[in-house]
């Protein structure tokens, strides 16, 4: 580590003007830098916030599934079970990572149940009003035909209810992927990691960019390809 004016910044060797003068001098962007630390930086921090991001809408999903579906059938659970939900919502992130610590400790453990936490109220109210959307004729049809409401909630009102399902999906995804940013701050892991680490090291400007970066464009892919998969999911809704 040497100093930089007022900024510290690491040195990652190299002689002045030479090797490494771009991180030294802390500029803006190094691309020296992010080629160096791609492999044992930014890669695995790229591949722990996927990790954390679909464990967290994969469980949050399955428990806004089973609340949503358990308020559809009956609805006097709807004002409680949303009550819950919102209420984890409102509590900041970094508040409810430390309020879980005593439970769980600094680890995964502790930032994927806060995830999943403020996956719930976004699933949940997507996932219903979906179901609440499906045409009554349409339900009182899947029962003429002899469906269970097993059989008419698998096959009939989950398929047409698919577009608001996959449209809490996506803003889902993406509010993990941005909380899971401060998620690092508890178990060291993801894209927060190397962003806390450049502030650390005095603001290193292009491990910061790189990082966010990589958390601004795993948001947008993971919105794109959930748009295509909504699109595959319900042809009948692209045709009309």
């Amino acid at each position: 580590m040497i100093a930089a004016a007022s900024v510290v910044i690491p040195n990652f060797g190299g002689g002045g003007g030479g090797a490494g003068s771009c991180e030294r001098a802390n500029h803006l962007f190094c691309t020296s830098w992010v080629r160096g630390n791609w492999s044992s930086v930014l890669f695995p921090a790229l591949r722990q916030h996927i990790v954390l991001t679909l464990i967290a809408v994969g469980i949050g999903f399955v428990i806004a599934l089973t609340m949503a579906v358990a308020a559809h059938r009956r609805r006097w659970l709807e004002r409680p079970l949303g009550v819950f939900t919102a209420v984890l919502y409102t509590i900041p992130s970094l508040a409810l990572f430390g309020i879980l610590v005593p439970f769980f400790g600094l680890t995964r453990t502790n930032a994927e149940v806060a995830l999943v936490g403020y996956t719930l109220v976004i699933l949940f109210r997507n996932i219903l009003t979906g179901l609440r959307e499906v045409p009554a004729e349409v339900r009182e049809t899947a029962q003429g035909m002899g469906m269970t409401p097993r059989q008419s909630l698998l096959r009939v009102e989950l398929p047409l209810a698919l577009p608001a399902i996959m449209a809490g999906l996506r803003i889902a995804t993406v509010t993990v992927i941005s909380l899971a940013t401060v998620a690092a701050y508890i178990c060291d892991q993801g894209l927060g990691k190397p962003i806390f680490d450049a502030i650390n090291e005095g603001v290193f400007k292009t491990e910061l960019i790189a990082a966010g970066g990589l958390a601004i464009m795993l948001a947008v892919a993971a919105d794109i390809l959930l748009v295509g998969a909504q699109r595959l999911l319900t042809p009948w809704a692209r045709v009309r």
